[in-house]
């Protein structure tokens, strides 16, 4: 793969770690909620999520996932769960009165949050799949571990300038302002798309 290839490829990694999903729907609600810091925190917890799966990949431990699939459908049911539950502590959030909401942002445990982020990318066992499809997409089956880890580190750093990216840019006065202003209703919609992705595992895994 040449260089101009590898970009482009890359630029595409960018725009599906960009896409709409439970990891970038938590950090738009988590920075308009909480804050810079707390988004902040929440993304790391995404990243470590995807270095976990993406080190599972490079040492061919997908492939053992799949020849169990009880293994991964426990995932799916695990990482649906999850979001069903996000999804009901969203729609509770929607109809508590704003100085309730104000009061219990303000004390959330960075540890608690890193967390979060963490359990929504290590409910989702689609991530190894889907790394394992990158690296065989874009190296030899006889590439060296080197190269493995290097692609790996390449993609994790896009991924950390996007999600980051998202921390900033919803973490801004403007957004929290929105955000204050149409709290039910961001809060619906998160309600709603974290329930649509509940369903669409649970779908997917019967």
């Amino acid at each position: 793969m040449t260089g101009t290839q590898l970009a482009l490829f890359v630029l595409g990694w960018m725009l599906m770690v960009g896409s709409p999903g439970p990891a970038t729907l938590g950090i738009m609600g988590t920075a308009m909620r909480s804050g810079r810091r707390q988004a902040v925190t929440f993304a790391t917890g995404i990243l470590t999520g995807s270095a976990f799966w993406s080190t599972v990949a490079i040492l061919g431990l997908g492939a053992l996932m799949q020849a169990h699939v009880w293994i991964f459908q426990a995932m799916k049911y695990i990482g649906a769960a999850y979001l069903l539950f996000l999804a009901l502590k969203s729609l509770r959030s929607a109809i508590k009165p704003a100085g309730e909401i104000k009061a219990k942002v303000a004390d959330g445990a960075p540890h608690k949050i890193y967390l979060k982020g963490l359990l929504i990318h290590l409910t989702n066992p689609k991530a190894v799949l889907a790394w394992g499809s990158v690296f065989a997409l874009v190296l030899p089956p006889d590439a060296p571990l080197g190269d493995l880890f290097h692609l790996q580190g390449v993609l994790m750093g896009a991924s950390a300038f996007v999600l980051y990216v998202y921390a900033v840019l919803f973490s801004s006065a403007g957004a929290i302002r929105v955000y204050e202003r149409a709290r039910r209703g961001f809060e619906l919609t998160f309600a709603a798309l974290f329930g649509a992705a509940s369903l669409k595992i649970l779908m997917v895994a019967s």
